[in-house]
């Protein structure tokens, strides 16, 4: 019972580590770089600071409600319909850090 048990148990551990994981460079390429890298449609522009300094000002909760709810010619979600919050937010992080 109790090597049931623990078996269980990292199965559990292996299976949330593996949804937790998250390559933000990666969704950013796929979604998030159509209109960021080029500044498109007024969308800051991924990576520069000065153009995401005003947004960030205006905290973490408010960009992830617009883009949830897209804001100006972003539509709800932006482009990345199945990110969590939590993705959203380390996508805001990503694209607001110069490189």
């Amino acid at each position: 019972m109790m090597k049931r048990l623990a078996l269980m148990a990292a199965v559990t551990a292996a299976m949330s580590a593996n949804v937790q994981a998250f390559d933000v460079a990666a969704k950013f390429q796929q979604t998030c770089n159509v209109c960021h890298a080029m500044a498109v449609a007024g969308a800051p522009k991924a990576f520069d600071k000065a153009a995401w300094e005003p947004r960030m000002a205006k905290g973490m909760d408010a960009l992830v409600t617009s883009v949830t709810n897209g804001l100006n010619a972003m539509p709800p979600r932006g482009l990345c319909m199945d990110c969590t919050a939590d993705q959203y937010k380390q996508l805001i992080n990503y694209m607001a850090t110069p490189k």
